[in-house]
């Protein structure tokens, strides 16, 4: 049989553009790739945190956390943030791996630097509470999901629902609302309703990005 015109000239051994063994290699990130990933993704949460500090709106998990401690005490949430997360390196060390981690505690440390940063670089007038509820949860889930595909997360509850997801197959979106969700309502002996309202609004835009954009096996990046 003659080959055809779009393989005779391939040199021997190789594989034509849309082969199976060729769209099923892994793609593996460099670290320029990853460097600006992992600081685009904090930069945007960093812009979500500072819209809810803004607003008055929390968030959650150990950055909700942290707000409810920098509310109550005055203390940066920065420094508060970095913290925090502290205790979660211990379980992203064991069950996600030495990279993960390691990228973890820089993206943590960076979030905290930015969240320093960003009230001497930047300031808003006029903010609308459920604006910057909808911009702000957009903004975390752009960032998370920057990091995730990168390898890196923010730390404490976003750790739990990235292994819930690799290792029990759990939607990671759903499993971070989830926790989201539970801290927002702890916030309500702190915070008024109303803030909490908008605030367990973010978590869902936030979660529901999430759940509709990071699915297992969707993205090949490592």
């Amino acid at each position: 049989m003659t080959p055809s015109s779009s393989t005779s000239h391939l040199a021997p051994g190789a594989l034509p553009t849309g082969s199976p063994a060729l769209s099923s290699a892994p793609l593996r990130h460099g670290a320029f790739e990853d460097a600006q990933a992992l600081f685009a993704g904090t930069l945007f949460v960093a812009m979500a945190l500072m819209l809810f500090n803004q607003a008055g709106l929390l968030i959650g998990g150990t950055a909700g956390i942290s707000f409810l401690l920098h509310y109550a005490t005055g203390l940066s949430f920065g420094k508060l943030f970095f913290v925090v997360n502290l205790p979660f390196y211990w379980f992203a060390w064991t069950r996600m791996g030495r990279e993960f981690t390691l990228k973890t505690f820089c993206s943590v440390a960076l979030l905290s630097l930015l969240t320093e940063l960003f009230p001497h670089v930047m300031r808003v007038d006029y903010l609308h509470p459920l604006f910057a509820a909808v911009l702000g949860g957009l903004l975390l889930g752009t960032g998370c999901l920057f990091l995730a595909r990168h390898k890196s997360s923010l730390g404490g509850a976003t750790i739990v629902a990235l292994h819930a997801q690799q290792r029990y197959g759990l939607r990671a979106g759903k499993v971070q609302l989830a926790i989201d969700c539970s801290v927002l309502l702890a916030a309500l002996w702190v915070v008024p309703l109303e803030r909490v309202a908008y605030s367990v609004l973010a978590a869902v835009v936030m979660g529901v990005f999430l759940w509709i954009s990071h699915r297992p096996g969707r993205y090949a990046g490592g």
